[in-house]
């Protein structure tokens, strides 16, 4: 959520910050900052007839008093319906905004995102490449098949050696964040309403979501849960940077389509995904976000696989975030780059959301926190890289170096199974 405050001080930079990412005619900060004079003078009427109920209440009785007390009271009640009124109506709406951009992030769409970085070359092939669903079942990695028939269109069925890989590569990340200082947390995977709310996926992003019969959420990542572990907390500044990762399954109603670009795995209902998430004081908070990045990048460089980063456009963001690099992986049946890792600044929009501060210790004042969050990594598209990368003209795929000792026997190569 913005600053009511900072809209009213720095309405043109405000209003210039948000349509980089949303068109003007959903925009209008003037009747916010309306609501916002009707809410502070509502405030000050009712105060005024309580002050004044307050003082007649301590004089004796009288039918004059009784009476006027009654007339204040009737007041009082409608005053505060009133306010009650307004109040919802600005939060619905300060609710609604996104977060500004940062400064150097550009306007628009996708059409507006600029590739800052790239590693390694494209890989390529003497032979007739194939694609991650060829490889994943001549390899006998991956059941499509009996996935569809327990759960339906987008899932699948890590079997085997896949399903030994796929743990390769969350034992990969978990040993990386430990050795890093960030503590591992396992947390839920159902979310309440407040929650999604905090994160800044409601009201938006409701239909995007798992829900039960009980009123719950299946997370749709781990950056749900963790930006929740120390809501409505005042964390001392001393405690701060606080460095969390965690590991869950991630659940998403949108899925993939039968396009060629979203076929296997880069697109489904479930998926693995660790996540890092940093609270810090606000001077930090750029610091931090170097940080998730480099991190990431280390990930994807130990896997030695081909990857860009990029810095997103305003309107290609998350809607909570003020600044957001994907580090997207190559997947060469399909020619495109595809994201494995999102590294996100919300600054203090979901703290105020889900009033999250700091005491400062030289103003003992408490402030809003800033909140990071960056996958570290989501596997889903990981592995469709690693098969068609490291593939060779056998059918075989050479496994990762960094992946080997968290298999059987470290296995290096994973091979076509004989036919029978």
């Amino acid at each position: 959520m913005l600053d009511i405050k900072f809209i009213r001080d720095n309405l043109e930079e405000a209003k210039a910050g948000l349509l980089k990412r949303m068109p003007a005619e959903k925009l209008d900060l003037e009747k916010i900052i309306a609501l916002d004079d009707e809410r502070r003078e509502l405030t000050r009427v009712v105060e005024e007839l309580k002050a004044e109920r307050n003082k007649h209440s301590k004089t004796k009785p009288t039918p004059e008093i009784i009476a006027t007390l009654k007339i204040a009271g009737e007041k009082i009640k409608a005053g505060d319906e009133k306010l009650a009124a307004v109040e919802e109506e600005l939060n619905d709406r300060l609710s609604s905004l996104p977060n500004i951009p940062a400064p150097d992030v550009l306007p628009g769409g996708k059409e507006n995102n600029e590739v800052i970085h790239t590693f390694s070359k494209k890989p390529k092939f003497n032979f007739p490449p194939k694609d991650h669903v060829e490889l994943a079942v001549s390899l006998d990695l991956i059941d499509y098949d009996r996935a569809v028939k327990m759960s339906g269109n987008g899932f699948w069925c890590y079997k085997g050696v896949g399903a030994l890989l796929e743990w390769a590569l969350l034992s990969y990340f978990i040993d990386f964040h430990s050795k890093n200082g960030y503590e591992f947390l396992i947390p839920p995977f159902l979310l309440t309403e407040k929650s999604a709310y905090t994160s800044g996926h409601l009201p938006k992003f409701r239909d995007d979501l798992f829900w039960t019969q009980d009123g719950l959420c299946l997370n749709a990542t781990s950056e749900m849960m963790l930006g929740n572990y120390h809501r409505e907390e005042i964390l001392p500044e001393t405690e701060l940077p606080k460095k969390y990762f965690a590991y869950s399954p991630c659940f998403r109603r949108e899925a993939g389509s039968y396009r060629q670009e979203e076929r296997g795995m880069i697109r489904g209902h479930q998926f693995n995904k660790v996540e890092m998430f940093i609270f810090t004081r606000p001077e930090k908070t750029w610091e931090m976000f170097a940080e998730l990045v480099g991190n990431v990048r280390k990930l994807v460089e130990g896997l030695d696989l081909h990857f860009q980063l990029s810095k997103l456009a305003a309107g290609d963001s998350s809607a909570a975030m003020a600044k957001t690099y994907d580090l997207e992986v190559y997947i060469p049946s399909m020619e495109i780059y595809k994201e494995v890792s999102s590294i996100s600044n919300a600054l203090d929009y979901q703290a105020r959301r889900g009033n999250t501060r700091y005491k400062d210790k030289t103003t003992g004042k408490n402030e809003f926190i800033h909140t990071l969050n960056a996958s570290g990594l989501a596997t889903s598209r990981l592995l469709p890289a690693i098969l068609e990368q490291n593939q060779q003209a056998d059918g075989s795929v050479i496994i990762p170096k960094a992946l080997r000792r968290y298999l059987p026997g470290h296995q290096k190569v994973i091979k076509p199974r004989l036919k029978s």
